[in-house]
């Protein structure tokens, strides 16, 4: 039987690298923020909504991917996607106030919501299971790496030739990806869908924004104001008759029957949940270093970068171990070791040797890699080529949910707990529920995607 490979590596390449643009544009320019507000001559609170817009926009575009990518192709859409947000990166780079900064960084948050479950399905469409994890190991190290490096990078940058150039950077790599995306993607992979469900889109659009506005304000720090509370609740009842809807009505926008699949349930329910997690982790890192210890922004950055060296450092070993142990073995491990590792920094302090807290860092790297990459791959192992497309879309809204929840879980676990400390045995126990859900999986979850064709 051939030993080829079903899937394409270039076009795999491709689609990471644009992942890695759109997610490294959610976070970079946390520490960017004084920065801008200086340069526009406003409160640093004020330039919140450049980070908000773009996380709103992404979340709101999210769910009308898999309908435009099988009506427009997946090449007219990924390419036009990527266009999209190269042009809005140069006019974030131009604006000349943060009226216009906002409003770019809407369009550039719009075409990074397609990039994210296009430049997925360019490469899993069509794909062998056995071949699976082969190709979402291409697509896992940009979610790990792009938020812990952003923090740093985006400090550096506005450190030393301005706050611009994060934006900047991103047009000749924008032009490049679309130059290659030319070249690799195929033609006419478009489809005939059914009607667009407007009911559906704009149901999910609100619910979107109203819980990533949602964790917004509550990593803003007004967790007391009640209008998170009702924000959250209207989100509720606009989800509900969604739900109801979809489960009665055909050709609709999500395929909630894809829920049935253990794997599939345990992959989106359960790890995004994990997601949540380890994109809080970083922040609370950074937080105990600069708030505990009296490290500077610099200092901090620059060892939370061991947590990168950790994701970096297990990579090309994840798929191997996944194959050996399979998926239920390796979630409950990396739950388990990511909570307890996370539960140790409750006794770390500004007297602890430095080489220690890099050793933590580095192996909650490795544990979170490991638990990422079975996650993601779990998800599509059972799914058939008819399900994967709509699954796909409804894999990528709830990782967009978790991971833009994950700042305002580690900004209440600070406010709730007593001490930096203790933030993080509180984080620690949100490990608990996606423990369960890969503790209840069959020891067999995800098998075709563990065997590998013979070679001959």
């Amino acid at each position: 039987m051939s030993s080829r490979s079903s899937f394409s590596t270039p076009i795999a390449l491709l689609a990471a690298g644009a992942l890695f643009l759109e997610i490294l544009d959610g976070s970079i320019l946390t520490t960017a923020v004084p920065a801008i507000a200086a340069d526009f001559g406003v409160r640093p609170t004020d330039v919140g909504i450049v980070l908000v817009a773009y996380l709103i926009a992404a979340a709101a575009g999210i769910p009308a991917a898999g309908w435009l990518a099988d009506r427009f192709g997946v090449r007219r859409v990924l390419l036009g996607a990527l266009v999209v947000f190269t042009l809005a990166s140069g006019l974030c780079a131009l604006a000349p106030d943060l009226t216009v900064l906002s409003a770019a960084r809407v369009l550039q948050g719009l075409g990074g919501a397609l990039i994210v479950p296009v430049g997925r399905l360019a490469v899993i469409r069509g794909i062998r299971p056995e071949d699976l994890l082969d190709a979402i190991a291409y697509l896992t190290w940009p979610a790990l790496v792009a938020p812990v490096i952003a923090p740093a990078l985006g400090g550096v940058i506005a450190d030393t030739i301005g706050w611009r150039w994060i934006f900047l950077i991103n047009v000749p790599l924008g032009v490049i990806a679309v130059v290659v995306g030319l070249l690799v993607l195929p033609h006419g992979t478009q489809r005939r869908p059914g009607p667009f469900d407007w009911t559906g889109f704009i149901g999910v659009m609100v619910v979107m924004v109203c819980i990533t506005a949602s964790a917004e304000m509550l990593s803003a720090g007004a967790p007391r104001s009640g209008a998170w509370a009702l924000c959250l609740l209207g989100c509720a009842l606009v989800a509900g008759m969604l739900v109801i809807r979809w489960l009665r009505v055909p050709g609709r926008l999500f395929d909630l029957s894809v829920f049935r699949l253990a794997s599939f349930r345990v992959g989106n329910v359960s790890g995004s949940v994990y997601r949540l997690v380890i994109t809080a982790a970083p922040f609370l890192f950074t937080l105990l270093f600069q708030i505990s210890f009296g490290w500077s922004a610099t200092a901090a950055g620059t060892m939370v970068v061991a947590l990168f060296l950790g994701n970096v450092a297990v990579k090309p070993l994840t798929t191997p171990i996944i194959r050996r142990w399979g998926f239920r073995a390796v979630l409950v491990f990396s739950n388990a070791a990511g909570a307890a590792t996370l539960a140790a920094f409750v006794l770390v302090g500004p007297g602890t040797p430095l080489v220690l807290i890099g050793v933590l860092l580095f192996l909650s790297g490795v544990f979170r890699s490991l638990g990422f990459s079975a996650y993601n791959t779990l998800q599509f192992a059972d799914l058939d080529a008819e399900s994967l497309p709509h699954a796909n879309v409804l894999s990528a809204t709830l990782h967009q949910l978790g991971m833009s929840l994950g700042i305002a879980v580690a900004v209440l676990c600070t406010q709730l707990a007593p001490s930096m400390n203790i933030a993080f045995l509180l984080a620690a126990a949100l490990f608990l529920f996606p423990l369960i859900g890969s503790l209840l999986l069959d020891s067999d979850a995800g098998g075709r995607a563990l065997t590998k064709i013979s070679k001959g």
